[in-house]
């Protein structure tokens, strides 16, 4: 055996069965999906029938459908910014020296600890809509506290129903955005602080002017992470709301259409639509990622 084949194939060997398990349940399935998307299989029986992709442009026509993604891209919009708010404000807290700094850190990490169905259960409860003579939650809070007036429908409300159930999704993703962002701020040389600082600038203009331009790195990465996350979301939604139309999303309508309607074409090609948004957003992200490192 050449030196060369003997050098390469241990390391091949090694990494072959994850090789085979990628190839296998990642790209062997998006090929399957992407198979039964241009095909007019409506049903579980009929044979396959290639049907030149109509399903992408049928798909449009369904009442549902626009509703599903309409709710998608106010839930993301919603969450993305509140999570990117919420955990770059806790981390400049964070990175101006609190004390129990360990404590707050765990504390906000925990939620994330937490799978999204557990959460769903509880902010179900706590974001229960019912009337005030039976209100639980958070608008039975509001009640004791005389603040009726901020008792709402919550993920009820037909135009804001999904910017509410963004809120939990907020509570557990950004202790994971705090993270990311202090260490950022942890990552920004003191020696370019001080410099600022000497040369008389404020606290607020050494962090706008110093800090937190070293931070788009961390914001980018951040809102592809986010923003993929959004885009897919299930559980939450199944947890709080079931297969409720007013918040309605493509993850779930994947469900509906494969598992209630019995329709593979229907589902796979709103499968494949997450697919191509999800990809919208990663592969520009890597192929930045790559240019990055090849010019350092």
């Amino acid at each position: 055996m050449p030196r060369r084949v003997r050098n390469w194939l241990p390391g091949l060997l090694l990494v072959s069965p994850s090789i085979l398990a990628v190839g296998l349940f990642v790209y062997g399935l998006i090929f399957w999906n992407t198979r039964e998307a241009v095909s007019g299989r409506h049903d579980e029986i009929s044979p396959y029938r290639f049907d030149k992709g109509r399903n992408f442009v049928d798909l449009w026509d369904q009442p549902s459908w626009p509703g599903a993604v309409k709710h998608a891209l106010l839930f993301t919009a919603v969450f993305v910014a509140g999570a990117l708010l919420l955990g770059a404000f806790l981390a400049f807290l964070m990175d101006k020296g609190i004390r129990g700094e360990a404590s707050f850190r765990v504390v906000y990490l925990f939620p994330m600890a937490v799978s999204f169905i557990a959460s769903g259960v509880v902010w179900r409860w706590l974001m229960n809509p019912a009337p005030p003579e039976r209100a639980v939650g958070l608008n039975q809070l509001f009640g004791e506290l005389h603040l009726g007036a901020l008792a709402n429908g919550w993920w009820q409300d037909p135009e804001w129903g999904m910017a509410a159930m963004a809120l939990p999704a907020i509570w557990q993703m950004s202790g994971y955005v705090m993270a990311l962002y202090l260490a950022g701020f942890r990552g920004v040389p003191e020696e370019l602080r001080e410099a600022a600082r000497v040369d008389g600038a404020s606290e607020w203009k050494v962090y706008r002017h110093v800090v937190f331009p070293q931070l788009r790195p961390v914001t980018l990465s951040a809102l592809i992470i986010l923003g993929h996350i959004s885009l897919k979301v299930f559980d939450l939604v199944m947890a709080i709301a079931g297969k409720q139309i007013i918040t309605y999303v493509p993850a779930i309508a994947t469900y509906v259409e494969v598992l209630d309607r019995h329709d593979p074409a229907n589902g796979a090609t709103i499968a494949t639509y997450l697919l191509l948004a999800v990809a919208l957003l990663v592969i520009p992200y890597l192929v930045w990622s790559v240019r990055a490192e090849r010019t350092r």
